[in-house]
């Protein structure tokens, strides 16, 4: 059985159609005029234990909406969640002992305590036993350096600071599923690094993983399956590598030669390819789509027309085809 199932899940926000000003709110309490915001319509979702789902999409696609939903914080204007079997608004209990959510815009800790006596509060709400919380918290220390900001009061935490307390506080209780949205935001680039590969651990221990970031650097690597909603319409459900297989086709080539090689006789080498003259006469840029030629074909053909002294690869991003998509100029289907 699925440990995170949702069926038909439909979230709707009724907002009052009113004029600005006093005027406008005055009228309203005659007209009482609405409209209705569709945030997630009819979501179908099923995830199994231990999977680490990359759920993405633009600005305003239902995407925190939707881990609002599945965590029982939001009720669903329609259809069903479960969790682990269990309804989060009826057994709201038992699912906040089994679930961690951590929002890269919202923290859960205490504003007037030091990070230190926010994390004991949630020790004592989780009933975790002192000798399993020293050991958590010190593995945090390692990949997060949380020792650093424990004594420090939670408004005078910078954003960086406030997402390494937010996650040691969302993952305290070793929740069964986590839902993760904006995880890396404010975070340095050493920090990040460490915090991926902390990710990697948790789901290699076996726990559920719903990941929602911007940063699709956080993805690859990480996540083996992708949800993509847009509109609040799950557009795409699969395997993260075969979307980068079938659609993000094309591969550059940077290439480097002892001496200039004739443009027009490389072009003609390789019909259907890009290529370009970078910024000395020696390197090269051969844009080519992986399916109607191969790398050993460009190089080959190069390597005929002058001594080759350097070559790179750039591999198509999973960022490519989420940047398509979004555009409009790829129809995920």
């Amino acid at each position: 059985m699925p440990i995170v199932e949702a069926k038909a899940l439909t979230k709707v926000f009724r907002r009052p159609d009113k004029g600005p000003g006093l005027g406008g709110s005055v009228k309203h309490l005659f007209a009482r005029r609405f409209t209705d915001k569709v945030a997630v319509d009819h979501v179908d979702l099923s995830i199994e234990a231990g999977e680490a789902v990359a759920y993405v999409g633009p600005n305003g696609a239902g995407k925190s909406t939707t881990v609002k939903l599945l965590s029982g914080i939001l009720v669903p204007t329609s259809g069903e969640v479960r969790i682990d079997g269990l309804h989060p608004q009826r057994d709201r209990m038992t699912v906040a002992h089994r679930i961690g959510v951590l929002f890269g815009q919202r923290t859960q800790l205490w504003w007037d305590l030091p990070v230190a006596e926010s994390l004991a509060v949630l020790r004592d709400l989780y009933g975790i036993d002192r000798a399993t919380y020293r050991k958590r918290l010190a593995r945090f220390d390692e990949v997060l350096a949380l020792g650093e900001i424990l004594p420090v009061m939670g408004r005078k935490l910078s954003l960086g600071q406030r997402m390494r307390a937010d996650l040691a506080a969302a993952l305290l209780h070793a929740p069964r599923v986590v839902y993760l949205d904006e995880p890396t935001i404010g975070l340095d680039l050493a920090v990040k690094d460490r915090v991926r590969e902390f990710f990697r651990s948790v789901r290699d221990e076996g726990t559920t993983v719903m990941l929602t970031s911007h940063d699709l650097a956080d993805i690859e690597g990480f996540c083996r399956r992708l949800v993509i909603i847009d509109e609040g319409r799950i557009i795409f459900d699969g395997d993260l590598e075969a979307v980068k297989d079938r659609f993000a086709r094309e591969r550059i080539l940077h290439i480097e030669t002892a001496r200039p090689a004739p443009l027009e006789t490389l072009r003609a080498s390789l019909p259907g390819a890009e290529v370009t003259v970078e910024d000395t006469p020696v390197r090269y840029a051969v844009r080519f789509d992986r399916f109607a030629m191969t790398a050993g074909q460009v190089v080959t053909a190069l390597a005929g027309l002058a001594e080759l002294v350097d070559i790179r690869v750039d591999e198509p991003s999973i960022e490519d085809v989420i940047r398509r998509v979004y555009s409009g100029e790829l129809v995920l289907g």
